[in-house]
């Protein structure tokens, strides 16, 4: 026992046997819990959830995941190391290494609750209506990329280096790159503008100015759109955010006005009745529904008509396909009426 106790005392490197001894329990001792608890405990609880919730969803055992074994290695040797004295030197090293593995998995952490929270918002809403993958994605690598930033300054900071002149140098450079990047940041945020704000999404069909055209792809400095005519329009998203933009896909209802011309030879008995054959046609045809037909004017060679109507869908090519059912039904019934389409004509009225 004697020989044991004055091995215990004997010290090197400033530390007694019995200290490194102790530090080494506590390491071994905080170690072995992390794993128990990471290992243990964790797999436990997810067999205990699994049947009655998504681990996926679940942020507790979504954040216990992205802490790494090597988290636990590097706090408990630190948490040993404060029962030993140590060189400056080397106790400025294991708190630096500390301080980087922290900032390392702190910032992890916080990626995981960024795509958690993104989840959040997106869960309820249909697919087309999320937000896209790559707006999180960029909202994300921004927000990192700024910790890190954040990180880097406050290790040099507890390095005892005065970061007050560096601060001052990234200053001026961010000035300078923003207004070199002025137009594509533009573009940037007006991207962000559309996605959050969603003015109009892909596929949906729009018209800006005399251009118009299908959606097909919101980047992050343009927008592509397919014109009727087959070419792809390219339009940068600050433009986009700044102009009126009508968008057909949002539309409900569809309301249409035409016009067609009888001739001066037509009776008023067949005027009056036109109204009534158009209003029935329409309300024969699907997803149509009259809403007024009147004798309107006395052209110049015609007796003309205007026709409102409504159909339930945005879609142009239905718009089209109902147009034209209700053109070759009143050809028609007008035939079989003997009512006549008028078209222009002159009268030469010669007087001897």
């Amino acid at each position: 026992m004697e020989k044991i106790k004055e091995l215990l005392k004997y010290s090197f490197f400033n530390n007694t046997v019995e200290a490194y001894l102790i530090a080494l329990g506590i390491f071994l001792g905080i170690f072995f819990a992390s794993r128990i608890f990471k290992f243990g405990i964790v797999k436990r609880i997810k067999r205990l959830i699994l049947k009655k919730i998504d681990i996926e969803k679940n942020l507790t055992i979504r954040i216990i995941d992205r802490i790494g074994w090597p988290f636990y290695v590097f706090l408990s040797i630190y948490i040993a190391l404060l029962y030993i004295n140590l060189p400056s030197l080397a106790d400025k090293i294991s708190f630096t290494i500390i301080v980087v593995v922290f900032v390392f998995y702190g910032i992890k952490v916080l990626g995981e609750l960024l795509d958690y929270f993104m989840d959040k918002i997106d869960q309820g809403k249909e697919e087309r209506e999320k937000l896209a993958k790559g707006v999180g994605s960029v909202v994300k690598k921004i927000i990192i990329a700024a910790l890190w930033i954040v990180a880097f300054l406050l290790i040099v900071s507890n390095l005892g280096y005065n970061i007050t002149s560096l601060l001052a140098g990234a200053g001026v450079a961010g000035i300078a790159i923003a207004f070199a990047l002025q137009g594509i940041l533009e573009d940037f945020f007006a991207y962000f503008s559309i996605h959050f704000d969603k003015p109009f999404k892909p596929e949906d069909f729009i018209i800006i100015g005399n251009d118009l055209g299908t959606v097909k792809k919101i980047g992050i400095k343009s927008t592509r759109i397919q014109t009727l005519q087959g070419q792809e329009l390219v339009v940068s998203n600050k433009e986009l955010t700044s102009v009126r933009i009508n968008n057909y896909k949002r539309m409900e209802k569809r309301r249409i006005l035409f016009t067609f011309g009888v001739t001066y030879d037509t009776t008023v008995e067949k005027l009056k009745i036109i109204p009534g054959i158009v209003k029935k046609i329409i309300n024969n045809i699907d997803k149509a529904s009259p809403d007024r037909v009147h004798f309107k004017e006395y052209g110049d060679f015609s007796l003309n008509y205007e026709v409102v109507y409504f159909i339930d869908t945005s879609d142009y090519n239905v718009y089209m396909d109902i147009q034209q059912e209700i053109n070759l039904k009143i050809k028609e019934v007008f035939e079989k009426e003997k009512i006549e389409f008028a078209y222009p004509t002159q009268s030469i009225i010669l007087n001897k």
